[in-house]
């Protein structure tokens, strides 16, 4: 593994694997198949390509999209990875070229499109070369119990026994149920292979639910808040996406749209402008976006429900992909459920069993789309994944974004009301008693004493109540086309044990602000991006200027310790944005030397000063008169975070201090535990673990305290 861990740095930048990516490396190398399951943004390529450069033949990769594979081969080309892709983008003769270049061994890494496994031609010429890996991208498309199953997918398992010496298979994807795992290991006829699931946990999304807005009104005023950022917004039809992308544009905003109602030339030209950051948001269908690699999409928006949870993860997926804190909305209303069940009854010579699969599927969603719990825990149990706290304090439900309303009263009145009606009707039906409505179908109901209870409630607000009642698993759906309301074992604690049920509310905030030197980094590489004809994201990605703009590299030595920045890319781009961030310096009277805090332990900080005595004894003798850390600040006329060094600094250098001031009552044990996980090289992914009242202060005592 330490050839592995050496080309990791060389190529890619990085010091150390990310969660899985060393196990599932290792089972590769010792020429086991393997099925990793990892989630958007976990560094499931490097798993593949790492290995790639290791053996001696070709990988090939077989992956669903002509945009994944183009982004994919630019980022290897530009760190010196010779690739290429074949798919039905490429002119007669560039395939031509390319097959003869694959003949004559010129790349170690050739993505291919699934449908190319249908050419006899195309067969041959693999027959011929030393494929020593076939790496399956979105391996979940083999499935028919997935949510994007693809035909070409089933032609994967032909391709691999055409070979006599049969080469290790891996497959990826980001999302699957135990079914769709089952299903992908048979389809593919992967031997014994070692699964790998690191968790579907995306930690920096945060995960919001907006019920019966104003879908437009909202969106107008989100994108208002985030117009410096990109961000997808998704469609369920292209009626839809056309309508949002007229009504953006007007407004003067920087927006595209795809769906498969334009002509090719026109999708290809829309994503173009969104990879290479010219047009800020994309209104699409869920034709787009699978394997997009554009890392810098800060929030996620779909204007409708999708079709399952599977597909929504997916698609929210997207954002966020850098590691950086995003924002993924749903806009949910009732008609969405309406159009959904159109969907499916559409789907025309499908077996009833793929139907009711795809009704229950959808139930999954709209439990999802109306829970008052944590939505994070929602979803991860969906995949499987237990999780033992109830909140993540990271979406709608379990942040200040909400405000709650108590419902008991209107819970307690329909629970009523279908025990009163046998438990033999669905919504409409139910909500028409409870209304208190003289339609025919209420006839028989008119005696009840529920007949008319909620007759003050708009109709939409008693189906809302009884879709979280259903959702929080107070009632429960039978039957799948026309599905029926049942009472649970639980709904005994809202009529007998005075279980409270609460609706919610929501606010929106910014996502993030562009600013400062990041701004200017940001500018610099899209320069480059124009001038080497690839999107900015494949030059550095955007966690990588913000860790640069942080910490002021401004030596070769420097840069190269910024996560990202591999040699190759150092050797491109590497004295251009140390240039800047050295202009930076000079423009803005910056004391670098006083603002150096993300190393590995303090003792090797060394504060620069002329007199003597050194600056942090200054500043540790200030804060002991002081007692007030804003007054210090003022006094000394530095950051923040240069008097929450020094002070540090003077701890570990044996001053007299007290570091459990520093340290809020039971935080020591979170930060702790946090520095189990990902230790002590970087504050960040510290900080990104902990809650965010825990300070970098807080950070910095604890590691200080106990020497580590």
């Amino acid at each position: 593994m330490e050839v592995a861990r050496k080309l990791l740095k060389q190529y890619f930048g990085y010091d150390e694997f990310r969660k899985g990516q060393k196990d599932i490396i290792e089972s590769i190398l010792n020429k086991k198949d393997v099925m990793g399951i990892m989630p958007t943004g976990g560094g499931k390529s490097i798993c593949f390509q790492i290995p790639a450069l290791i053996f001696e033949g070709v990988t090939i990769v077989i992956s669903p999209l002509i945009s994944l594979m183009k982004d994919q081969v630019d980022s290897l080309n530009i760190v010196g990875i010779p690739a290429t892709f074949i798919n039905s983008s490429l002119s007669t003769t560039e395939y031509r070229n390319r097959m003869m270049a694959i003949q004559n061994n010129k790349y170690k890494i050739i993505y291919v499109a699934p449908e190319r496994l249908e050419s006899e031609a195309f067969i041959a010429s693999m027959k011929r070369i030393n494929i020593s890996q076939i790496a399956i991208d979105e391996a979940h498309c083999v499935s028919h119990w997935g949510h994007d199953f693809r035909k070409s997918y089933i032609k994967i398992k032909d391709f691999i026994d055409i070979f006599s010496i049969r080469p290790i298979i891996t497959a990826f994807t980001a999302t699957a149920t135990e079914e769709v795992k089952k299903d992908i290991t048979v389809q593919l006829g992967l031997k014994s292979p070692n699964i790998t699931i690191t968790g579907f946990d995306r930690e920096n999304l945060k995960l919001i639910i907006v019920r019966n807005a104003s879908k437009q009104k909202f969106i107008v005023s989100y994108i208002e808040e985030n117009k410096h950022v990109s961000g997808i917004i998704y469609c369920a039809t292209r009626k839809e996406t056309d309508k949002l992308h007229t009504l953006l544009s007007k407004l003067g905003y920087s927006v595209g749209k795809y769906h498969a109602g334009m002509s090719e030339s026109s999708r290809e030209k829309s994503q173009e402008d969104f990879l290479y950051d010219n047009k800020s948001i994309m209104i699409a269908t869920n034709a787009f976006g699978m394997g997009i690699d554009k890392s810098n999409i800060r929030y996620v928006i779909h204007n409708n429900m999708p079709k399952n949870l599977e597909a929504y993860y997916q698609e929210i997926g997207r954002a966020g992909r850098d590691g950086e804190k995003s924002e993924c909305v749903l806009l949910f209303g009732s008609q969405d459920i309406i159009l959904q069940k159109y969907f499916i009854e559409e789907l025309g010579d499908s077996s009833e069993a793929v139907k009711q699969n795809k009704y229950e599927q959808l139930q999954r969603m709209i439990d999802y789309s109306y829970t008052t719990s944590c939505l994070r825990k929602h979803v991860l149990n969906y995949f499987g994944e237990e999780r033992a706290d109830e909140k993540c304090d990271n979406c709608s439900n379990c942040s200040d974004y909400l405000e709650k309303k108590d419902m008991t009263i209107e819970a307690q009145k329909i629970l009523s009301c279908v025990y009163r009606m046998n438990q033999r009707f669905g919504t409409n039906i139910v909500t028409k008693v409870l209304k208190g409505s003289h339609a025919q179908q209420t006839d028989s109901f008119r005696e009840l004493s529920t007949f008319g209870i909620m007759k003050e409630c708009a109709v939409n607000d008693i189906k809302e109540y009884i879709n979280v009642l259903i959702a929080d698993g107070y009632l429960k759906m039978e039957g799948d086309k026309y599905p029926i309301i049942k009472l649970t074992e639980n709904s005994a604690k809202i009529l007998k044990e005075n279980d409270k049920v609460y609706i919610q509310t929501i606010k929106h905030k910014e996502v993030s602000e562009n600013e400062g030197l990041f701004e200017i980094l940001r500018q610099l590489r899209k320069e480059i991006s124009v001038e080497e004809n690839v999107p900015p994201f494949v030059v550095f990605s955007d966690a990588t200027l913000k860790e640069m703009s942080s910490r002021y590299p401004i030596s070769k030595a420097q840069i190269l310790n910024i996560s990202g920045v591999g040699e190759v890319k150092y050797e491109k781009y590497g004295e251009r944005f140390i240039d800047e961030i050295k202009a930076y310096i000079h423009n803005n009277n910056l004391d670098i030397d006083n603002m150096k805090s993300d190393t590995k332990t303090y003792t090797s900080h060394k504060i620069k000063e002329t007199n003597k005595e050194a600056s942090y004894i200054t500043t540790a003798n200030l804060y002991l008169n002081l007692r007030d850390m804003d007054a210090v600040v003022k006094e000394r006329n530095l950051k923040p975070m240069t008097i929450q060094d020094h002070i540090i600094s003077a701890y570990m250098e044996g001053f007299q201090l007290d570091i459990n001031e520093f340290i809020p009552k039971g935080q020591e044990s979170f930060v702790l535990e946090a520095i189990k996980k990902v230790g002590t090289e970087k504050l960040r992914p510290i900080k990104d673990l902990l809650p965010e009242d825990v300070s970098y202060l807080t950070i910095k005592a604890v590691i200080a305290k106990h020497k580590l």
